[in-house]
């Protein structure tokens, strides 16, 4: 099963940017499909962002035009480049790897606090 590890996460004031990181433990072009999750307290997890082995990317739709999935095929990693954060945008955020035919991965999290 794919292991993936996020960084990056930290506080930042509305308006500014971050950039969050997910290493995978195997190349990204053996990956399905990556995406990007996060859960704000008292919240579902909700989905934010894709990005498909053959390069489409995806976007909820409140996060469109603000943040951008990537991935470093060298590096067997994706990221998600955050603009404009706004104090909604506070939450762990979680990497998740899938493998059609495999149990979905998921790391950790990281926390994005955004202040107001």
């Amino acid at each position: 099963q794919v292991q993936v590890v996020e960084s990056g996460g930290g506080l930042v004031q509305a308006g500014g940017s971050l950039r969050l990181s997910c290493a995978a433990s195997r190349t990204i072009f053996s990956i399905d499909v990556m995406d990007w999750y996060r859960q704000a307290p008292g919240k579902a997890r909700e989905w934010v962002a894709r990005i498909a082995s053959g390069g489409s990317t995806n976007y909820a739709d409140s996060v469109k035009g603000r943040f951008a999935i990537s991935r470093d095929n060298d590096n067997n990693s994706v990221y998600l480049q955050m603009n404009s954060l706004k104090p909604e945008d506070t939450a762990v955020y979680y990497c998740s790897a899938l493998v059609i035919g495999s149990p979905r991965s998921w790391g950790q999290g990281t926390q994005v606090t955004v202040s107001s």
